[in-house]
Parts: C-alpha cells; sequence; structure tokens
C-alpha cells in the first residue's frame, strides 16, 4: 500500500487547523484502528507516523460532539455507521483543492480537439462525467467551455448533453447544487469577462446561469463503489485524485472508469497521473494542447 494519504474526491489535501484546540491523544492502536476504518470508507491511506495529522484534524470534531477519548470515537463509529460523525470526520481529513478551469489545458483540448471531433461524429447524446467533482468548479468549468464552443458553432453537438458530478462529500455535494460562490471563489480561475458572462450577482455571492447550470447535475458516490448507475459517458474527468490511492486502487478505479467509456472515450488525469503503469485500456493522445487518454477499441 501507499504510504500517505489517499482520498476519493479530487484535488483533496491534508490541512492544518486554522485554530488552537486541546490535543486529544491517541495510542497506536486507536491510530490503526482508525487507519483501516479511513482506508475501507473512502480509499484514504495513512502513513505509519501520521499521529499528529489525525490528532490535530479530529480534536475540534471530537470536542464538538462531545467525545472524550479516541476510543469512544472508534466505538461510536462502529455503533453508527452511517451517523453524521463519519460525514465530518471524512470531511476533516480532506480538504479540496480546487478552483476554475484548473490546469487550462483540458478546457483548451475541449475546445479545440475533442468538441469539434464529437461534433463530426454526431452522437446522439454528450455525456461527461466529473469524478470527485468537490464543489461544483470543474463540472460547471466544462459546462462553459461547451457553451463557449456552442456560441462560435451553434448546433454543433447533440441537444442532449449532461454533465455529472459526483463527490463522496454530502457538504461538497450541497454547495455544488446551490451553485452559489463568493467573490474570492470566483477569483480562483475566472477571468471578469467569465463573471460577467455566466454568473448572477445574488447579494454578497454570484450564482451560475441557468443556462450553463441546468445541464449540470450531482450526485453522491464513493470511487470504491459500482459505477453501474452512472451509465455511459464520451469524456470522464477523475484528475489530481489518482496520486493518493495505492497501485490495487489505482488499477481497479482506471479499468472500472474505462469500462463507463463509450468506445473512442476520453479520459483526463492530473497533470502528474498517468495510467500506464497500472493498466493497458488506455492509449495516450498527445496534443499541441495537451495530454489526454482514449480507452483502446475493444477494452472490456
Amino acid at each position: 500500500m501507499q504510504t500517505d494519504v489517499g482520498i476519493t474526491r479530487p484535488h483533496a489535501i491534508f490541512r492544518p487547523c486554522s485554530t488552537t484546540v486541546q490535543t486529544v491523544q491517541i495510542s497506536q492502536q486507536e491510530y490503526d484502528a482508525f487507519r483501516k476504518f479511513l482506508e475501507q470508507a473512502c480509499g484514504i491511506v495513512l502513513g505509519e507516523n501520521k499521529h499528529y495529522l489525525v490528532t490535530s484534524r479530529l480534536s475540534r470534531l471530537v470536542r464538538d460532539f462531545q467525545i472524550t477519548t479516541f476510543s469512544e470515537l472508534m466505538q461510536r463509529l462502529q455503533a453508527q455507521p452511517g451517523s453524521k460523525l463519519r460525514e465530518n470526520i471524512i470531511d476533516a481529513m480532506t480538504t479540496n483543492e480546487t478552483q476554475w478551469f484548473r490546469d487550462v489545458y483540458p478546457f483548451e483540448l475541449l475546445t479545440r480537439t475533442i468538441l469539434p471531433e464529437l461534433a463530426q461524429q454526431r452522437p446522439k447524446q454528450l455525456r461527461i462525467w466529473s469524478a470527485a467533482s468537490s464543489s461544483g468548479q470543474e463540472a460547471y468549468s466544462i459546462s462553459m467551455t461547451i457553451q463557449e464552443f456552442l456560441m462560435v458553432r451553434p448546433g454543433a453537438l447533440p441537444p442532449l448533453i449532461q454533465i455529472i458530478g459526483t463527490d463522496i462529500s454530502p457538504s461538497m455535494l450541497r454547495e455544488a447544487n446551490a451553485a452559489s460562490y463568493d467573490k474570492m471563489s470566483l477569483a480562483r480561475g475566472l477571468t471578469p469577462e467569465r463573471i460577467q458572462r455566466w454568473f448572477i450577482p445574488k447579494g454578497e455571492r454570484w450564482e451560475v446561469k441557468p443556462d450553463i447550470r441546468n445541464r449540470v447535475s450531482f450526485r453522491e458516490l464513493n470511487l470504491l463503489e459500482s459505477y453501474a448507475s452512472m451509465g455511459k459517458f464520451e469524456i470522464v474527468f477523475c484528475r489530481n485524485v489518482l496520486i493518493y490511492f495505492s497501485s490495487e486502487l489505482k488499477r481497479n478505479i482506471l479499468e472500472r472508469i474505462a469500462q463507463t467509456l463509450n468506445p473512442g472515450g476520453y479520459l483526463f488525469l492530473g497533470g502528474s497521473e498517468s495510467p500506464t503503469s497500472y493498466t493497458d485500456a488506455f492509449e495516450m493522445i498527445r496534443t499541441p494542447h495537451g495530454v489526454v487518454y482514449r480507452v483502446k477499441p475493444g477494452f472490456k
């Protein structure tokens, strides 16, 4: 297993506590039990000596739930596996490092290569999956890219376009569904022109306009679980997630993603991620705008 952190939603990293809270001590036995819980729950893989990170992240949560020891924490998790406590623990151990049009090149590649290719193929529908979609910026950025493409080439894409964002965190999904962002969030990756074009000011927040929002939906999904309910896609975004998983989980997730793609479908990964060491399901496609992976013909 890989040491360090593994996650099931994009752009998640350990974060320091912002406020000093009395630290609750954790024994080696409790730490090992907590490591096992996280890996089974959502694929997070902790290293051997991350005790401080666990205690610093969870001390405030333990206090808020009026739990006095980590032993009691584990007992409550075992007794109430579907509780609010479980959700809060996963949220406490991960945070979202995401922004609009992150890394730029995937959206350039969509505009200049993949969407023109699909326009020529004339599929009956276009379905895109934003896996581990966090608070929705990636999914809405995809929708904006499609709308800008259609402004130049009206009618070039099928009338039925679906973008599905998934995440393990109910709190992140609530934010994504609200489609309402503050100015600080908008400043991370959006030009003033795009803010004016695709958002409506509502008090001190900005809401995504209906023509961008209506083709996007969100649902809860753990990447360790079945994708059968997702259906088939032309494009999957699963960026900056796999680097945190064990090799075995990387292979499993990549091959199951390949099965969700229609023939010739594309997979976007993070800049430091590649499927080649884990599966032969994909071929690398190099373009002037960046790298994308295409599912190989006949892959089952």
